[in-house]
């Protein structure tokens, strides 16, 4: 087994309760982890044989552009999808909203979700 993690992807969304986010928008952090067996890319140096990163790359990038009220609800969109390529194994996701809308000064607020 191995892991594929891509981390601190920064991307910039319309996600949130306020309706000031939905027009300001806020900064984003993601950090993706996916398990699989890579044995044999490991061996033949195949591309075929592991998951192209690029994709999920791709994955994460289109969900986050469609707006969500809980970032809860949009990281199991993107685990959902994730989960459909067939040689992910386990995966998990840590979505971060920097500077959230409180009322005390706060870097960011994650969820994590594992399926």
């Amino acid at each position: 087994m191995g892991k594929i993690i891509l981390d601190d992807i920064k991307i910039f969304g319309y996600h949130g309760c306020l309706s000031e986010e939905k027009i300001i928008g806020s900064n984003f952090s993601i950090k993706l982890e996916i398990d699989l067996d890579f044995t044999n890319a490991c061996i033949y140096d195949d591309l075929s044989e592991t998951i192209d990163y690029t994709y999920l790359y791709k994955i994460v990038k289109e969900e986050m552009e469609i707006e969500s009220k809980l970032i809860e609800h949009l990281a199991k969109r993107i685990i959902t999808r994730i989960q459909k390529i067939e040689k992910i194994k386990k995966a998990k996701i840590k979505i971060c909203k920097e500077n959230p809308p409180l009322e005390g000064r706060v870097k960011q607020v994650c969820v994590i979700l594992e399926d």
